[in-house]
């Protein structure tokens, strides 16, 4: 351990600064993985959103949402960037501006490239929520006949993502009879299908 703290002792105060910056910034970094994998939380809970209106609306960085500039996870990047762009440039450079500049150009990169990591992953979820507006124009099958002109309901099955569903549908044409395809063309009341024969 006195070698440790020798080593440390030793060091110039702007690489002690960057060293520190990099270890604390290493620990929170992996506390914050590990929070996300096991699924405790986001770990982004004092976020100050802000997109091009100004609004701070709490979204994310999906295509849809606000870019998080000032968040926990956005900060700890940052730091762990510039704290390690420190260490390692250190040897490249002996003044302290040019190391300075290199260790903040390299925590901005850190933000950019989680960024874009967590806004890739973020695409890969998969929303298996079934929205019944979605089925409009689609091809379904007949389950139970439709009787004609809306004088009845009869029942059609769609499928959604893999799974099937049976929904009542209407038609203003003739009667329909079971099995044969129909387009959906749009929605009646609150969850009957008007349809049509193809």
């Amino acid at each position: 351990m006195n070698m440790l703290t020798d080593w440390f002792a030793g060091l110039d105060p702007s690489l002690r600064l960057y060293w520190v910056v990099a270890i604390v910034a290493s620990v929170v970094f992996l506390i914050q993985m590990v929070m996300t994998f096991v699924g405790i939380g986001d770990a982004d809970g004092a976020d100050l959103d802000f997109d091009a209106g100004g609004d701070a609306d709490g979204g994310t960085l999906d295509a849809g949402g606000t870019l998080q500039l000032f968040s926990v996870r956005n900060i700890v990047n940052f730091l762990l960037g510039a704290g390690w762009g420190g260490v390692c440039f250190a040897s490249v450079t002996g003044n302290p501006y040019l190391l300075c500049l290199a260790a903040l150009l390299t925590g901005c990169a850190f933000v950019a490239v989680f960024a874009f990591v967590y806004r890739q992953m973020r695409r890969l979820e998969h929303d298996g929520t079934f929205r019944l507006d979605e089925s409009v124009g689609q091809v379904a099958d007949v389950y139970l006949r439709i009787p004609a002109r809306r004088s009845g309901e009869g029942r059609i099955q769609y499928s959604f993502q893999g799974s099937v569903q049976e929904l009542p549908a209407v038609t203003d044409g003739e009667l329909i009879p079971s099995g044969a395809k129909v387009r959906i063309v749009e929605i009646v009341g609150d969850h009957t299908l008007l349809v049509e024969k193809v």
